[in-house]
């Protein structure tokens, strides 16, 4: 079948997000994921967490060079919820609305699994954030890609090279296992929207393995699928 005989959903775009911890290629995949959507003519936006919007680099920044750490885990958990009001009014949503696919680095999972499982932060005080920051919206599709913690800590440090982790790369290993727990946790409690995926092979058979989940959850008729 030829690109332009693709036959995609019409109408709103679809929001897909990437979680995962340190190392599990969440940037990688987002990438190829991309590519391939793009060489079958659909209108894509590639987009980050914390980040992704001007306000919400600003605390991006604040985030990754500590601060929210400085200030404890409720105060850093605002930061992410600014940062993401910000993203969603001005950068998901209208992405969304004018009928472009969005592919996130990260969204809400990541502020249950970090600060939440992991800092304590109350879900109460999470979910009431959420409603204010994204409301009604939620992913599509959310891809969790998961790896052995040590091998994602081994990615992430030669990706790195000679500069400085940031905020969450510089923890112990007992926190990134637990973050690895945390995201397990999410993928089994929402099965049908997350999907696991064993990243603990080349990026391409990754690759694959996320164009088969995207394929069977979002494009469900033959019509709509196409071999790239």
């Amino acid at each position: 079948m030829s690109e332009s005989a693709v036959k995609w959903p019409s109408g709103r775009g679809r929001f897909v997000t990437f979680e995962g911890g340190e190392g599990t290629g969440k940037s990688t995949q987002i990438k190829k994921l991309a590519d391939r959507l793009k060489a079958a003519r659909m209108r894509i936006l590639v987009t980050r967490e914390p980040g992704g919007s001007p306000g919400a680099e600003i605390m991006r920044h604040l985030v990754l060079s500590g601060m929210g750490k400085l200030l404890g885990p409720e105060a850093e958990t605002l930061l992410f919820a600014a940062a993401r009001d910000d993203h969603v009014r001005t950068v998901i949503q209208p992405a969304l609305n004018q009928g472009t696919w969005v592919l996130c680095d990260r969204f809400a999972d990541s502020t249950r699994a970090y600060q939440g499982s992991l800092g304590r932060v109350p879900t109460a005080l999470i979910n009431a954030m959420q409603r204010v920051t994204i409301g009604d919206l939620k992913p599509d599709l959310t891809i969790i890609l998961d790896l052995p913690v040590e091998i994602g800590l081994q990615r992430a440090a030669a990706r790195r090279g000679s500069g400085t982790p940031d905020r969450f790369e510089a923890e112990k290993l007992g926190f990134h296992q637990g973050l690895r727990e945390a995201y397990r946790k999410i993928a089994a409690d929402d099965p049908a929207r997350c999907v696991l995926i064993d990243a603990n092979s080349d990026p391409d058979t990754v690759a694959g393995r996320v164009w088969t989940v995207l394929r069977d959850r979002l494009l469900p008729t033959p019509a709509s699928v196409v071999s790239l």
